[in-house]
């Protein structure tokens, strides 16, 4: 068996899912296999995935599904991951060419109470993506980094997979093609640590079709999903200013989805009535804005 699977949730990507091809032929250790959730492409992603299990320079798994959104993409991976180890390279990103020789040297002693390691993300220029995270920090969690470490940007997740099939799946809802991707890690935070590695394992690349550039549009069209997401940011959040703030959110998104039995949802029910008026303020500002 394969030391790690490489997933790949894609959507009509072919344009460039090439640079992650070309990435993992690179690569300097090829103790991996390369899983492709195909989101019901109606490019010739199909095709072009073919041709690369032809040349056979790379162990690849290809699954195609209905289209869902990104969250059902990793739901579908964690069903069909069996590596000890995986990690999620979207489809307009790729690697650095030894950033599985650097997952395996991190992972190989790596004890029981961390589900994995978290490293940095680069642009095609090599600058990092927001800060790196403090030299002397042995361990962390996902939300600490952020929130106590003050690290900036968007970091790469390598996780155990027995880990992250502990936990429930993403919530899919039919009409909806977005859920954040926050949940399971905030799940994980509550019961392991993760091994901080300032090393590049992604070189990341913001498409303008990408959701991370269209969060607002994200937020009006997707409410249930990011009204959930909020719910468990109450539950687990470290300090009152996160819970509350996360609060604000939850009452924009239930303007929006109008399934305000959401609200009821939250262990922290008084501060949900507090930022009544403050989540419909946010609500209408987002409304305004996406008019625009």
């Amino acid at each position: 068996m394969k030391a790690i699977t490489v997933f790949t949730p894609t959507f009509n990507r072919a344009y460039c899912l090439h640079q992650v091809y070309e990435s993992l032929c690179r690569q300097t250790v090829n103790d991996f296999i390369w899983l492709i959730i195909d989101d019901g492409s109606s490019d010739n992603t199909k095709e072009l995935v073919q041709s690369w299990v032809k040349e056979n320079k790379v162990d690849i798994q290809y699954h195609y599904k209905t289209n869902g959104g990104m969250h059902t993409g990793h739901n579908a991976a964690y069903s069909l991951i069996e590596t000890p180890f995986n990690v999620c390279i979207d489809s307009d990103d790729f690697l650095t060419d030894n950033t599985i020789e650097i997952i395996l040297k991190h992972t190989e002693n790596l004890t029981a109470n961390f589900a994995g390691i978290v490293g940095l993300d680069a642009d095609k220029h090599g600058s990092i993506i927001g800060t790196r995270m403090p030299d002397n920090l042995l361990k962390t969690k996902l939300n600490e980094l952020y929130l106590i470490h003050k690290v900036k940007g968007d970091k790469k997740l390598v996780y155990r997979t027995e880990v992250v099939k502990k936990y429930p799946p993403y919530p899919e809802y039919p009409e909806e093609r977005f859920v954040p991707l926050d949940y399971i890690p905030l799940l994980i935070d509550q019961e392991y640590d993760l091994k901080p590695v300032n090393e590049v394992l992604c070189i990341v690349e913001y498409q303008p079709d990408g959701s991370s550039l269209n969060i607002i549009k994200q937020y009006s069209r997707n409410p249930k999903g990011f009204a959930f997401s909020r719910i468990s940011r109450i539950q687990y959040g470290l300090t009152l200013k996160e819970r509350f703030k996360n609060a604000i959110h939850l009452v924009s998104c239930v303007c929006f989805s109008k399934e305000y039995k959401m609200l009821l949802k939250t262990n922290h029910l008084a501060l949900v009535i507090i930022a009544i008026p403050f989540g419909i303020l946010l609500n209408l500002f987002i409304r305004i804005k996406t008019k625009k």
